[in-house]
C-alpha cells in the first residue's frame, strides 16, 4: 500500500503556523514512508473563501519548500461528484430529507436545554415528523446522513492512543445545506476516498469531527484512514497562539527575515523529538520523523529559540541559499548589488551576526552603498583628532598597496600600530567607522578587502575630513 497524506486548509485566512506545522508533518510522514503528498483546498465556505487567501496558502507552502505530489485540488470544482455521492445515500435509505426549519431547530433546542437534555437534532421529535410529513416535493431542505443510533466509533488515534464515541452522543449531520452546498465533514470524506488517502494529519480541534466522518466511510464503504490529531501550539505565555503574539502567519516569517530551513525546523521540533537533536537537516527531518514520538501535548511557542535557530542557519547554510532568500529583503531595502562584491562572500563575513536577514541585509548595505555621513555616537568617540595620524598614515599605505589582500590589509594594520607605537584599537575602531559609517563590523580587514580600495580610501579621506572640520570648530 501507498502511503497518500493531504494537507487540507480553508482558504479563509493566511497559511498560520499551526496549519503550517500539520503541513510540515503530513509531508514528511508522506516522505518518510516513500508515500505521496496531496495538496487540497477546502473553499466550500463560499462566503468566507478569497483568492487571496488561497494564493497565501500556495506562497506559504512553495516558501517553506513543502511540494506536493498531486493538487491543489479545490472543493467547489467537485459539487457534481458530491452531489453524486448524496444521492447514492439518499436511495441506499442512508440519507434523507428534512425540511425542518432552523426557528423550529432552535425552539427544540431551547426546550432540550431548559429541560436539561442533550441539546441535539432529534429526527423522531413530534414537530420534526409533523413538518417533515407534511412537506410537498420542492420545500427547500437539507439533507441529512442517518447516523448510526446503536453501538459506537472507535479507532487508534497515532498521537493519541485509542479513542471511542458512543453513536448516541452523535445526531444525523447535515450533509448538504438547502442552498444545494454539500458540507464540510461530508466533503472531507468523499474526497479523501476519492484521492486514496490512507493518513489523515490534522489538528486535535478535528477530533470531535473524526467518529462522524468514519460512520459516513462505512455508510459508504469506503476504506478509513489512519488518523492522527496534532495538539495546538501555545504562545510564548501559554494561552493560544494568536495574533497578539506576533507573526503567526507564515510569510509573516518571511517578511521578519527568518530561513524557511529554520523555521521547518523549530516548527518540526514543535512537539516532535529524536532524541535529544535540535539541529535537523531536511533530509534528517525525513529520515528520522514518525508519528509515534509526535507529542500529544500542547507546545509553547518560543521566539528566542526560533532567533537562535536562525541565526544557525545563515553561519551554517551554503551562502547561496542563504543569498535567494536575502534577495527578497535587499530589494525591500532597496540595496542594490550593482557595484560590490558577491553578495555570498558579504554572507560569509557578515552572517555570524545576524540573527534575521533583515539585519544581514542593513549590515551589507556599506559594502555596496556610499554614505553621506557617519553614525553619530561612533563618529563621536573614534573619529577624533587623535585618531587622524593613524588614519593618514594607513591612507598612504593602502593608496600604495598593489595587493588588496586580506593578509596584506592586516599587515597595513600591524605596521601603522608599530610605526606609530599605538594599540590596535587606536587604528582599527577609526578605520572600522572610516570604511562602514559605524562602530560594529566583522573584522576590518577582511571587510576593507571586500569593499574595494578604491571606496575604502575615498571614505578614510571623508573621515580626515569630518576630523579636520571637527577640530576646526572645536577652535
Amino acid at each position: 500500500m501507498t502511503v497518500k497524506t493531504r494537507f487540507a486548509p480553508s482558504p479563509t485566512g493566511y497559511l498560520h503556523v499551526g496549519g503550517a506545522r500539520t503541513a510540515l508533518y503530513s509531508w514528511l510522514y508522506a516522505k518518510s514512508q516513500g508515500g505521496e503528498f496531496v495538496l487540497r483546498i477546502e473553499d466550500t465556505d463560499i462566503e468566507r473563501s478569497t483568492q487571496a487567501a488561497v494564493d497565501a496558502i500556495l506562497e506559504g507552502m512553495q516558501w517553506m519548500g513543502l511540494d506536493w505530489d498531486e493538487g491543489p485540488y479545490y472543493q467547489t470544482k467537485r459539487f457534481d461528484r458530491y452531489n453524486e455521492v448524496v444521492d447514492q445515500l439518499l436511495a441506499e435509505d442512508k440519507a434523507y430529507k428534512c425540511y425542518a426549519p432552523k426557528d423550529l431547530l432552535d425552539e427544540i433546542r431551547a426546550e432540550q436545554e431548559a429541560n436539561k437534555e442533550m441539546a441535539r437534532y432529534d429526527a423522531n421529535h413530534p414537530k420534526i415528523v409533523a413538518v417533515n410529513q407534511a412537506a410537498k416535493e420542492g420545500d427547500p431542505c437539507v439533507i441529512r446522513f442517518r447516523n448510526p443510533t446503536e453501538g459506537s466509533v472507535a479507532f487508534d488515534d497515532q498521537i493519541r492512543g485509542r479513542i471511542e464515541i458512543s453513536n448516541s452522543q452523535m445526531d444525523d449531520l447535515i450533509i448538504r445545506r438547502t442552498d444545494g452546498a454539500p458540507t464540510y465533514n461530508f466533503c472531507v470524506v468523499v474526497d479523501d476516498w476519492d484521492m486514496a488517502i490512507t493518513h489523515v494529519v490534522r489538528g486535535e480541534d478535528h477530533i470531535n469531527n473524526t467518529p462522524r466522518q468514519i460512520n459516513i466511510y462505512h455508510a459508504l464503504g469506503a476504506p478509513v484512514p489512519v488518523f492522527a490529531h496534532c495538539a495546538m501550539i501555545l504562545g510564548d505565555d501559554g494561552a493560544k497562539l494568536s495574533k497578539r503574539h506576533g507573526a503567526v502567519s507564515v510569510m509573516q516569517y518571511r517578511d521578519e527575515g527568518y530561513l524557511p530551513n529554520a523555521l521547518n525546523n523549530y516548527l518540526v521540533r514543535l512537539g516532535w523529538s529524536h532524541g535529544d537533536q535540535e539541529i535537523f537537516s531536511t533530509a534528517e527531518m525525513i529520515e528520522f520523523f514518525s508519528l509515534d514520538n509526535v507529542s500529544k501535548s500542547a507546545s509553547a511557542f518560543n521566539t528566542d529559540k526560533l532567533l537562535w535557530l536562525n541565526n544557525h542557519y545563515i553561519k551554517t547554510s551554503e551562502p547561496e541559499y542563504v543569498a535567494k532568500y536575502l534577495q527578497w529583503h535587499l530589494d525591500a531595502q532597496e540595496i542594490s548589488l550593482a557595484k560590490g562584491p558577491a553578495i555570498t562572500e558579504v554572507i560569509q563575513l557578515v552572517g555570524e551576526r545576524c540573527h534575521t536577514l533583515i539585519e544581514l541585509a542593513q549590515q551589507s548595505r556599506y559594502f555596496y552603498e556610499d554614505f553621506a555621513e557617519f553614525e553619530a555616537g561612533a563618529a563621536k568617540k573614534h573619529l577624533r583628532g587623535v585618531a587622524r595620524e593613524p588614519l593618514e598614515l594607513a591612507l598612504s599605505k593602502l593608496e600604495a598597496l598593489n595587493d588588496w589582500s586580506t593578509e596584506n590589509l592586516h599587515g597595513v594594520i600591524e605596521a601603522v600600530c608599530s610605526e606609530l607605537e599605538i594599540g590596535m584599537g587606536k587604528i582599527g575602531m577609526p578605520l572600522r567607522v572610516a570604511v562602514t559609517g559605524g562602530g560594529q563590523s566583522p573584522s576590518v580587514d577582511a571587510t576593507m578587502q571586500l569593499i574595494g580600495q578604491e571606496r575604502v580610501v575615498a571614505r578614510i579621506k571623508m573621515a580626515l575630513a569630518f576630523i579636520a572640520e571637527r577640530e576646526a570648530n572645536a577652535q
